[in-house]
């Protein structure tokens, strides 16, 4: 386990005290788990590539015959 100090304005410091206070964990905790999660988040550059693979696998299952008919897409179907 590693140790780090930071070093913050006494306001930075107050808030996120009331914060920490507010959540029943301490400001340390607060850190280690923001910084937890920034280091395991996907990239944004993955994220979208992933994204756009599952899209684009939904418009290849898209047929013309998938559309609503022009009354089912204005509610007057029966």
């Amino acid at each position: 386990m590693k140790n780090i100090t930071v070093s913050l304005n006494e306001d930075v410091y107050r808030r996120a005290r009331i914060k920490a206070a507010e959540r029943d964990t301490s400001v340390s905790a607060l850190v280690k788990n923001f910084l937890v999660e920034l280091s395991s988040e996907e990239p944004d550059f993955r994220r979208l590539e992933r994204e756009e693979c599952e899209l684009r696998e939904r418009i290849r299952s898209f047929t013309a015959g998938n559309r609503l008919s022009r009354e089912d897409a204005h509610g007057r179907g029966v």
